[in-house]
């Protein structure tokens, strides 16, 4: 297993943190999704590396930015 954190811009609250979480834990071969909402942190646990476009677009469809890669 892989664990790569993500920091990811625009997080307030409870809600905020369950829509990233969704979305990146839809993507193929996602086992875990943290959401730290006040650090700005995701913690995703992968099978294999994650490419970042496709981490970047599922933050995206969850309304927030991936920011620092």
């Amino acid at each position: 297993m892989i664990t790569t954190t993500y920091q990811v811009q625009g997080m307030t609250c409870g809600h905020c943190a369950n829509s990233v979480s969704t979305e990146v834990g839809a993507i193929p071969g996602v086992s875990d999704v943290q959401v730290d909402v006040a650090a700005g942190r995701v913690t995703v646990t992968s099978e294999s590396p994650l490419e970042t476009d496709t981490v970047r677009a599922a933050v995206d469809e969850a309304g927030y930015d991936l920011v620092g890669v």
